[in-house]
């Protein structure tokens, strides 16, 4: 039995002790988050390395990593100046891609007769295989910055229009009729209640729209350019220069990462605020 002079814990001492070790915990898992990719692609590309190496792999057949980053930073300027390029064909496509699918999304949404008009066409644009599309392209827009971005447009719409439509039908009409009955606006339920609600649809297709942008642009670099990472790898390709043309594909890489880097910093943002 214990002595009745004991004295008696501290209240929540205990409770106190177990979240810290919580947070500790969390901490330790968001840093494993944070370095997992990056830790997985160095394996990676140690392997890459090793594996050149040791079998004596030709640079012509398969250039080591090393090589390659070594012709990244050595040519710098040719490949920043070709990736700002092509940033911009991605930048502009891609806004051309939000701002149309958006638009059209909302306009599916509150008007069954314009889905039931869009939505066939829609499919049958989609089903079509872009690049079957790349010669007309050039023949309507030429060689300017036209083919790229319309092809970074056309590439990346549809996976932008889908699913904001879902996010905007997801919401249960329940709310929406209880705000309108407590005399709320159409106004004030869309940007309070209905966008929240649809924002991780929406941002879910923007990303696949994003990645989508970069392989359209890139090409269209491929059919009609004189300038772009796109066309550098052909020029690399042409000229048997197959360190180059690995490090243009690691350029592109790089880009969509940026791009996706940025996106997902805006996503955060937006989410914090609707919170």
């Amino acid at each position: 039995m214990a002595r009745a002079d004991q004295p008696a814990a501290a209240p929540g001492r205990g409770t106190d002790h177990s979240r810290a070790e919580r947070m500790r915990r969390r901490r330790r898992i968001r840093t494993l988050e944070k370095l997992a990719a990056p830790v997985l692609g160095l394996v990676l590309l140690g392997i890459w390395e090793l594996c050149v190496r040791v079998f004596d792999v030709s640079t012509f057949i398969l250039p080591p990593p090393s090589a390659i980053l070594l012709r990244l930073v050595s040519d710098w300027q040719l490949f920043l100046g070709q990736g700002v390029t092509t940033a911009i064909e991605i930048s502009v496509g891609f806004a051309m891609a939000v701002l149309a699918g958006v638009i059209i999304a909302l306009c599916i949404f509150y008007s069954r007769i314009v889905e039931v008009a869009v939505y066939p066409l829609l499919i049958a644009l989609q089903t079509v295989p872009k690049v079957a599309l790349a010669p007309l392209v050039v023949l309507y827009f030429g060689y300017g910055w036209g083919p790229k971005i319309f092809l970074a447009f056309l590439i990346s719409f549809f996976a932008i229009l889908v699913p904001t439509v879902v996010g905007l039908k997801e919401l249960n009409p329940g709310f929406a009729n209880l705000a309108k009955s407590m005399g709320a606006s159409e106004r004030q339920v869309f940007f309070k209640i209905r966008l929240p609600a649809a924002l991780p649809n929406i941002f879910g297709g923007l990303k696949v729209g994003l990645t989508l942008s970069v392989i359209g642009a890139v090409i269209g670099e491929y059919v009609a350019a004189e300038r772009g990472l796109g066309y550098l790898q052909l020029q690399a390709n042409a000229n048997f220069d197959t360190t180059l043309n690995f490090a243009s594909v690691f350029a592109i890489a790089l880009l969509g990462l940026a791009f996706y880097a940025i996106l997902r910093l805006i996503e955060d943002l937006a989410m914090g605020k609707m919170r």
